[in-house]
C-alpha cells in the first residue's frame, strides 16, 4: 500500500510542480505580452517622431537651399556693383584729369584775356575806322566764351551725375551688404536647426534600433513560452490521466494492504531475523547522489526490524520496499543527503512523512515520524535534523520508515548506505 501510495503522491507532486510552471509560464506570457504591446506602441510613437523630423529637416534644407541662392545673387549683384563703381571711378578720374586741364586753359586764358583783353576790348569799341572787322571780332569772341561756358556748364552736370551714380551704387551696396548679413545670420541659425534636428534624428534611428532589436527578443521569448505552454498543458493532460488511474489502483490495494499491515503490526518478528546495527555517524557525501552508492550515512542509530525486499505480514506478494529501523522515540532523524523538502505532512499508511528531493530523479522518504522539523520548500544539507522518530502511521513500536527511490522505482537502502561491523 505504501508503495501506490508514494506513487500516488509523488504523481501529485510532480504534477503540482508542473502546473505551477504552467501558471508561472503563462504569467511570464501575459507580461511579455503585454511589453511586446508598450515596446509596439513605444516604436509607433518613435516612427511617427522621426516622420515628423524627417519633414522639419526636410524644410529647414530646402530653406537653406533658397537662402544659399539668394545669396548667391546677392554675392554677384555686390561683385557687378563693384565694377561699376570701378568704372565710374576711371570715368571720373578722367573727367577730373580733363576739369583740371581745362581749369589751366580757362586760367590762362582769363589772364591773357585779363591783361589785354579790356583794352584790346576797349579798342574794338573804340575803333571806327573798320566797324565790319570789329563786328566779326566781337562775334568771335562772344562764340569763343559761349563755347566755353557751355563746355564748362556740361563738364559740371557730368561731375554732378557721376556723383549721383555713384553715391545711389554705394548706397545699393550698402543694402546688399545689409540683407547679405541677414541672409548669412538665417543661413547660421538654419544651419544649427539642421544640425540639433540630424542629431535628434539620429539618436531616434539608434532608439529605434536598439528597441526594434528588444522588441524581436521578446517575440521570440513570446513563441518559446508558448511552446512551453503547449508542452506543459500536454504533461499535465497525460499525468492527470495517469494520476487517475494510479489513485484507483491505489484505493483497490489500500483496502487489501490495511489489513494485511495491521496483521503484520502485530504479529511476533521471526527469531531467525538478523538485527543489523546502523548509524547516522558516518560522514557525508558531498558528490552527486548518483554517485554515493555505499558511501551515505544511514539517517538513524538503531536495528533493522525489516530489509528490503522482505515480506510484509501474512501476503507474500506484500514486499518492504525500504527498510524498518528501531530507534527510541524522539530520536533525531538526519538527511542522509543535501536536498529540497518537497513533501512533509501526514500520510496514510506512513504517518509524518518527509521526502527530499536529491536532484536526478533521486528521492528519500523518511516515515512513522513522531515530529516534523521542516516544511515543503525547504533546503536541507546533509546531517541536518528533519524530524524525530514516533510510531505515526500504525505502528505499535518507535521505528522509522525508510526507502530511497529511483525515478519512482524503490532502490534498497542498504546499497546506498554504509554498513556497520
Amino acid at each position: 500500500m505504501l508503495r501506490a501510495l508514494t506513487v500516488v503522491l509523488l504523481t501529485l507532486l510532480c504534477t503540482s510542480v508542473i502546473a505551477d510552471s504552467r501558471e508561472d509560464a503563462q504569467r511570464q506570457l501575459e507580461a511579455t505580452k503585454r511589453d511586446i504591446a508598450e515596446m509596439q506602441k513605444l516604436l509607433k510613437s518613435i516612427q511617427s517622431e522621426k516622420s515628423g523630423l524627417q519633414k522639419q529637416l526636410q524644410s529647414t534644407e530646402t530653406e537653406m537651399g533658397e537662402l544659399e541662392k539668394q545669396v548667391k545673387d546677392l554675392q554677384e549683384q555686390l561683385d557687378e556693383g563693384e565694377k561699376k563703381l570701378e568704372q565710374l571711378d576711371g570715368q571720373k578720374k578722367k573727367l577730373e584729369q580733363s576739369r583740371l586741364d581745362q581749369q589751366k586753359l580757362i586760367a590762362i586764358q582769363v589772364r591773357a584775356a585779363y591783361q589785354s583783353g579790356r583794352q584790346e576790348y576797349l579798342k574794338l569799341l573804340l575803333n571806327q575806322e573798320q566797324p565790319e572787322k570789329v563786328s566779326r571780332t566781337l562775334t568771335y569772341y562772344n562764340y569763343v566764351n559761349q563755347a566755353r561756358i557751355d563746355q564748362l556748364s556740361e563738364f559740371n552736370d557730368t561731375l554732378r551725375q557721376l556723383s549721383s551714380v555713384e553715391q545711389d551704387i554705394l548706397s545699393e551696396q550698402a543694402q546688399l551688404t545689409e540683407r547679405q548679413g541677414v541672409l548669412k545670420e538665417q543661413q547660421d541659425k538654419l544651419a544649427q536647426v539642421r544640425e540639433a534636428r540630424q542629431e535628434a534624428l539620429a539618436k531616434l534611428n539608434k532608439d529605434y534600433s536598439i528597441r526594434s532589436r528588444a522588441l524581436e527578443a521578446r517575440e521570440q521569448e513570446r513563441a518559446e513560452l508558448n511552446k512551453v505552454l503547449k508542452t506543459i498543458e500536454e504533461t499535465l493532460a497525460r499525468q492527470a490521466r495517469e494520476a487517475e488511474a494510479a489513485r484507483q489502483r491505489a484505493l483497490a490495494e489500500a483496502r487489501q494492504a490495511e489489513a494485511r499491515r495491521q496483521a503484520a503490526n502485530k504479529a511476533p518478528r521471526p527469531a531467525n531475523t538478523p538485527e543489523i546495527a546502523v548509524s547516522s555517524s558516518a560522514p557525508a557525501f558531498g558528490g552527486p547522489f548518483a554517485k554515493a552508492q555505499g558511501k551515505l550515512p544511514w539517517p538513524v542509530n538503531g536495528r533493522l526490524l525489516a530489509r528490503f525486499g522482505s515480506p510484509r505480514g501474512d501476503d507474500p506478494r506484500a514486499k518492504w520496499d525500504g527498510v524498518l529501523i528501531a530507534a527510541g522515540a524522539g530520536t533525531q532523524v538526519h538527511a542522509i543527503h543535501a536536498g529540497r523538502v518537497v513533501f512533509a505532512d501526514w500520510l496514510r499508511g506512513a504517518g509524518q512523512l518527509v521526502i527530499i528531493d536529491h536532484g536526478n530523479g533521486y528521492l528519500s522518504l523518511y516515515g512513522h515520524n513522531q515530529s516534523l522539523l521542516k516544511s515543503a520548500g525547504d533546503q536541507v544539507k546533509a546531517g541536518d535534523t528533519i524530524a524525530t522518530v514516533g510510531t505515526s502511521g500504525g505502528q505499535d513500536t518507535p521505528a522509522l520508515y525508510f526507502a530511497i527511490r529511483q525515478k519512482g522505482r524503490p532502490s534498497d537502502p542498504v546499497a546506498w548506505c554504509r554498513a556497520q561491523g
